[in-house]
């Protein structure tokens, strides 16, 4: 996998646009100075716990004797309910009722930035090519930066493209997520199967 490849799978997941209408929602009634340094805050505490799963997530494996083909297969599984999610989003948004208030951690930066599906899409490039740290994280930054931009002038693009348009890109972007789940799942069961031969 190139940088541009995995840049281009981890913006599809963090799914900047897919958010927009919940950060939207979250950050209604706050003074737009206060918008902005929330965002700035959850989008850097997202940052954070990405390159820990990124830069951790070989030694966190290693702990618990679990091998990589599992999580693949775990993350290919995730990934795939996401997808379906953003395909057929329930009545209640992508990630289920949110809590009301300033968000702080939850929801914005834990699970709608950096989900489960991007934790464990990043600890599985680490642990699968632990010699190539330093361009998974170029990836990372990247795809971070994308969603960071998107994210900021989320208002802008709620008013310019309209919600039909970003739910059927969102959706869109589901699809595209589901392929890449059953990649992910096919390459761990795969895997799986060729050491249980050997």
């Amino acid at each position: 996998m190139t940088i541009a490849s995995a840049a281009i799978l981890l913006f599809l997941i963090l799914d900047p646009l897919g958010n927009i209408p919940v950060f939207l929602s979250l950050l209604r009634g706050m003074p737009a100075h206060r918008q902005r340094v929330v965002l700035v805050r959850e989008m850097l505490i997202a940052l954070g716990v990405l390159m820990a799963f990124l830069w951790g997530g070989k030694y966190a494996l290693e702990m618990m004797h679990l091998r990589q083909e599992s999580v693949s297969i775990a993350g290919g599984i995730v990934l795939f309910l996401i997808g379906i999610r953003m395909i057929f989003p329930p009545p209640e948004g992508l990630m289920g009722e949110l809590p009301g208030g300033e968000p702080f951690i939850v929801p914005m930066a834990i699970p709608l930035v950096a989900g489960p599906s991007g934790m464990a899409a990043v600890m599985l490039m680490g642990s699968q090519e632990p010699d190539r740290m330093g361009a998974w994280s170029l990836a990372l930054l990247i795809a971070w930066a994308a969603t960071a931009a998107i994210l900021f002038s989320a208002t802008y693009l709620y008013r310019w493209l309209g919600a039909r348009v970003l739910t059927a890109i969102e959706r869109l972007m589901g699809m595209v997520i589901v392929a890449i789940s059953v990649q992910m799942f096919l390459d761990g069961l795969s895997a799986y199967l060729q050491l249980a031969g050997s």
